[in-house]
């Protein structure tokens, strides 16, 4: 449910909305609408939330991004699964936008959806898939760190238990589910309400509403994209060293997938029957070139762990748990893992229902966890 707008609200809403409805239907010219706008404005000086709303839909010289980022979301505080598949608000003013302003786009490429399996799958574990890419693991039982239990103890939800942050912040994603995509639109952005950033949020805020402490950093990492990981490096070390209490380091990002003939790729799942990005977890190990990373089997455990909870969850909605010869800033922590929310092809309101999801998964393993 909303937890923002009040009775109040709702009432002089529908006032407003019968005046301008009965203006606009009468043939009344838009000058002569003016002071019933004038009027809102004047009534609504006590609320800026619903002077920029109102702003937002009459007022054609209104920055639209500014406002968006302001927008209303919708904040699930008890987690009942059938609200989670709710469009926030501030996405839905960001699809009307891109729908009013879609008319002289052109179509430069497909966008085909697929759901990630059992195609190139090394292992079947328990409930869930993996893809062993590393070389000097293949023969490692992954059952084992499947059925122990993950390194977190967690004897005070209040103080700070999850980290999350993006190293590539400014990935981003379509706005409109239509099948194709432009060159012209940039699936790169500085806008956290359209960033990996608001994807952040939507875990954040399932955490939260469960009384476990988050710290969510949103600081972009890739100004310049060469250099992201030691940049986001330094934030994670400092959060580390102030709140000590952390268990769980969580780099959200989305994938890129794209086919020789320009297909863009987006993966999908259907959970409780709404469109959502499939997501991928990555975890490393300390081979080859990878050194200096001796707690990668704590990642592991953590890492098949919470794969199996969300496939419990929500069967469908994960790829393959990818286990690589990479580290990433994994070795600065226990349970510290890469999470990819769908792709570039995805669009921000599937990948941020995955987020919701995501988070009330991490809020159940967080649950059986408890010291």
């Amino acid at each position: 449910m909303k937890i923002k707008f009040d009775t109040v609200y709702d009432i002089f809403s529908a006032i407003t909305a019968v005046l301008l409805i009965a203006a606009l239907t009468a043939g009344i010219k838009s000058e002569a609408v003016s002071p019933i706008i004038g009027f809102i404005n004047k009534a609504s000086e006590k609320s800026a939330e619903t002077k920029e709303y109102f702003n937002l839909l009459f007022d054609s010289n209104t920055n639209d991004e500014d406002n968006l980022q302001s927008a209303d979301r919708t904040v699930f505080a008890s987690n009942p699964l059938d609200s989670l598949t709710a469009t926030p608000e501030d996405i839905k003013l960001l699809i009307d936008s891109a729908k009013a302003g879609a008319a002289d786009d052109v179509e430069d490429g497909k966008i085909s959806e697929r759901q990630y399996g059992k195609s190139n799958v090394t292992t079947a574990v328990g409930n869930i898939l993996v893809r062993n890419n590393t070389d000097t693991q293949q023969k490692l039982d992954l059952n084992k760190f499947l059925t122990a239990k993950p390194n977190i103890n967690i004897t005070d939800k209040s103080q700070p238990t999850v980290l999350l942050f993006h190293t590539h912040t400014t990935e981003s994603y379509e706005i409109l589910d239509r099948g194709w995509y432009a060159q012209d639109y940039i699936t790169r952005s500085n806008s956290s309400d359209r960033n990996m950033v608001r994807v952040g949020t939507e875990i954040k805020e399932q955490l939260e509403a469960a009384g476990y402490s988050v710290i969510h950093d949103t600081e972009i990492h890739d100004v310049k994209y060469t250099g992201a990981y030691d940049h986001s490096r330094k934030s994670v070390e400092k959060y580390l060293k102030q709140y000590p209490s952390i268990q769980i380091v969580l780099d959200i990002h989305r994938d890129a997938i794209e086919e020789n003939n320009g297909t863009r790729i987006k993966p999908v799942a259907t959970v409780l029957g709404k469109k959502a990005a499939q997501m991928m977890i990555i975890t490393g190990c300390e081979e080859g070139k990878v050194t200096s990373f001796p707690d990668w089997k704590q990642n592991l455990t953590f890492a098949l762990n919470l794969q199996s909870v969300c496939e419990e969850m929500y069967p469908g909605l994960m790829r393959p748990v990818y286990f690589c010869q990479r580290k990433y800033n994994m070795d600065l922590s226990h349970n510290n893992l890469l999470v990819e929310m769908g792709s570039c092809a995805n669009t921000l309101e599937e990948a941020a229902y995955s987020g919701r999801l995501l988070g009330t998964a991490l809020v159940k393993l967080l649950d059986q966890s408890k010291g």
